[in-house]
């Protein structure tokens, strides 16, 4: 049929290839989102959290699920009963019972000067600080003294020699350093001073930071105010014939019981003098009483040779007060001797031309000697409260050491010593009580510092300290009263360790008075 063939041709195909313009939705999510300045990963919304500790919308707290009953006093009266008539008859047997443990337990000492401590506890010994002057270590000195100030912060040494030289013309100094200070420098004191003689000996004012008194080689007693820096020279004896004639080894301060806001000084020497002066005008200190150690007041095995009975002097080097009798004290001197004086003693010594003073002669007994001069005494600063005081007690005791290395242990009623250690081949210079334990005792010797514990071993030291690499004699120490842990040792060498003892020489044992009486008792016995 040629008619429908040409319609079929003029229609277009059904599978014909077209191109149709794209669609274009605009993203309302995006738009949204970007308004809000919001950043998304996803589409799906924000997920909200909350905590609740409970579901409950009240919450009540009670002790028990029963019901209180109406009167609570009643219920409670009624569960116990107490025998009044029991109980007041068993007071009253106990009574007596009670009230005799009562008054034990007053007048006993178990607990006495024991303090509970909070602070960690050190096994060891520490050296905290090395200090020295190397100006005076330039020039070979020796540190002779140490001495804490009354605040426990500073410590003072002086400079000298202790060995052959002409010590009376060589130049020395006295150094402070105070270790609060901020930026301690070990080899730059706070405060020099130049001495013109060698300076033996120091103390520090017991209440006064900034008052220290120095005895020289030449006899002299110089009181210097370290708060001045310009002429901290405030007090000297000068040369005059009160001036002791031999090097000063060993300077106190003493109460004034005339006027409480002054103190006295003291001082010793191997000259046999002990003088007690006082401040006056102008800068001087002027003699208020003497005494001095003669031959006659000695053993006659002792006495000088070459000199007549009674006119030779016996030359002093320490001495020490009693804590509890001010009357009492003990000196060393250079025959071996320890000897015990006392203040009230109205015995004349040897008439001395030139003085303004008459002397007294102050010893009253003399103790078994030690094989060379005493270099070091020193009294215990313990005692117990009591009304019968029977020896030996710790208010009796004291300690001696010298040239013949042996530390002796002395009570003051009895001449032989309680015990004699001998701690070195070399001399000891110097011991020391504990101020804060009763058992407890510092010596210095020519191979360094030793510690004694005499709770644990009356034959040897505790703890031995090396002051130096070298074998170095240290001739002085001195514990700090108000830091009870620090102890200051001065050697040869120039030198001056602050050393922070453990807590084991420092916190007194419970029944440590008792443990040095029955100590005591077991070695007399």
């Amino acid at each position: 049929d040629p008619p429908r063939d040409r319609r079929a041709l003029s229609v277009p195909s059904m599978f014909a290839d077209r191109t149709a313009s794209g669609a274009d939705v605009q993203s309302l999510w995006r738009s949204a989102r970007s308004a809000r300045c919001e950043v998304k990963t996803c589409q799906t919304g924000k997920i909200s959290t909350a905590e609740a500790a409970a579901q409950s919308h009240t919450a009540q707290d009670a002790a028990v699920q029963t019901e209180l009953s109406k009167d609570p006093v009643q219920d409670f009266q009624q569960e116990v009963q107490v025998d009044y008539t029991g109980l007041l008859s068993f007071l009253r047997r106990a009574e007596d019972a009670v009230i005799k443990e009562l008054n034990k337990n007053w007048k006993s000492h178990a607990f006495d000067g024991f303090e509970v401590n909070w602070t960690d506890q050190d096994e060891i010994v520490l050296c905290l600080h090395t200090l020295s002057y190397p100006e005076a270590q330039d020039q070979n000195l020796q540190v002779t003294s140490v001495s804490w100030n009354a605040t426990g912060s500073v410590i003072a040494c002086s400079y000298g020699r202790l060995d052959n030289g002409d010590w009376s013309t060589e130049k020395s100094y006295v150094c402070t350093w105070n270790l609060d200070r901020r930026g301690l420098n070990p080899q730059h004191p706070d405060l020099v001073v130049d001495v013109p003689s060698s300076v033996m000996c120091l103390a520090f004012h017991p209440s006064q930071p900034s008052l220290i008194a120095g005895g020289l080689f030449s006899g002299e007693l110089v009181v210097w105010d370290t708060s001045r820096t310009e002429d901290p020279v405030i007090w000297r004896t000068g040369m005059t014939d009160d001036t002791h004639t031999d090097p000063v080894y060993q300077v106190n301060w003493l109460p004034d019981t005339k006027h409480r806001n002054h103190s006295r000084l003291l001082s010793v020497a191997t000259d046999g003098k002990i003088l007690v002066w006082r401040a006056e005008r102008e800068g001087r200190l002027a003699l208020a009483e003497g005494f001095a150690i003669v031959a006659q007041q000695i053993p006659r095995s002792t006495r000088l040779k070459k000199m007549a009975w009674g006119e030779a002097a016996v030359g002093v080097t320490s001495l020490s007060f009693s804590h509890f009798d001010p009357d009492v004290f003990v000196v060393g001197v250079e025959g071996g001797y320890p000897l015990r004086c006392s203040t009230v003693a109205q015995t004349p010594a040897l008439p001395r031309p030139g003085g303004s003073l008459a002397l007294r002669a102050p010893a009253e007994l003399t103790f078994s000697p030690h094989a060379g001069p005493v270099y070091s005494v020193s009294c215990s600063p313990f005692h117990r409260q009591s009304c019968f005081l029977l020896p030996p007690s710790p208010r009796n005791l004291f300690l001696s050491c010298g040239t013949d290395g042996q530390v002796h242990l002395h009570s003051m009623l009895q001449t032989q010593p309680l015990f004699a250690l001998q701690l070195s081949k070399k001399y000891l210079f110097c011991v020391c009580w504990s101020p804060v334990r009763p058992l407890v005792f510092a010596a210095a010797s020519g191979e360094g510092v030793h510690l004694f514990d005499l709770a644990r071993s009356v034959q040897k030291p505790t703890v031995s300290l090396k002051q130096s690499m070298s074998d170095c004699p240290v001739y002085c120490l001195e514990f700090n009263t108000k830091h009870t842990r620090l102890l200051a040792a001065g050697d040869a060498a120039g030198t001056v360790k602050v050393w922070q003892l453990s807590s084991d020489f420092t916190e007194q044992g419970p029944r440590e008075m008792s443990h040095l009486e029955q100590l005591a008792s077991e070695i007399m016995d």
